[in-house]
């Protein structure tokens, strides 16, 4: 069986390790864990890693479409590589919780995220599993995109690799032994 992780984020030296590309960090980190040599292979709509894990294939995948467009990344991967929706997996940036909450749906709306709803009219579907990460709301009004496009600050980096970690945790979880199980054993911690 495989797996299709896809960490949202855009390219480009502008975006790195910006609260909107925790999804590639997350994704990267995970990498890192299963080889020396982490490089992401050049692909259509994306760069591309492989692994195996407990007889599974994983496939992480850093779209090239930037964080609004991701849909037609989603879409592409998922027919490429013969995936069905039950085991493709997001990884986002979330506003609306605290930083560092680590939260698995398997289905949901948006929540005003322009990445999840391009992904949910590309694929007609919003029943796909995500992993949403707090990068939380302190922020001014108007100040949304300067938020989730700047850096962090010195607190949250000291928690930053633990719950980068911690996302990591439930992506092998996910793969293995589903979202349910990874909703109730990893949600709230």
């Amino acid at each position: 069986m495989s797996s299709l992780i896809i960490g949202l984020g855009n390219m480009g030296a502008d975006y790195e390790h910006t609260r909107h590309n925790i999804g590639f960090d997350i994704v990267d980190d995970l990498a890192k864990e299963f080889t020396s040599d982490t490089t992401f292979e050049q692909a259509r709509l994306g760069d591309r890693y492989k692994f195996r894990t407990k007889g599974r294939t994983v496939t992480l995948i850093k779209p090239s479409t930037y964080v609004n467009l991701s849909g037609k990344a989603v879409s592409y991967w998922m027919q490429k590589d013969k995936v069905r929706i039950d085991n493709v997996l997001i990884v986002t940036d979330d506003i609306a919780l605290p930083f560092g909450t680590l939260r698995m749906r398997a289905s949901g709306n948006d929540g005003g995220h322009n990445g999840l709803k391009n992904i949910n009219e590309t694929l007609g579907s919003k029943n796909y599993a995500r992993l949403r990460f707090g990068v939380g709301g302190d922020y001014q009004r108007g100040q949304q995109i300067d938020h989730v496009l700047g850096t962090w600050n010195d607190q949250e980096k000291e928690l930053l690799v633990e719950r980068i970690k911690m996302a990591g945790e439930m992506i092998l979880s996910f793969c293995t032994s589903g979202v349910d199980r990874t909703m109730s054993n990893f949600n709230n911690k």
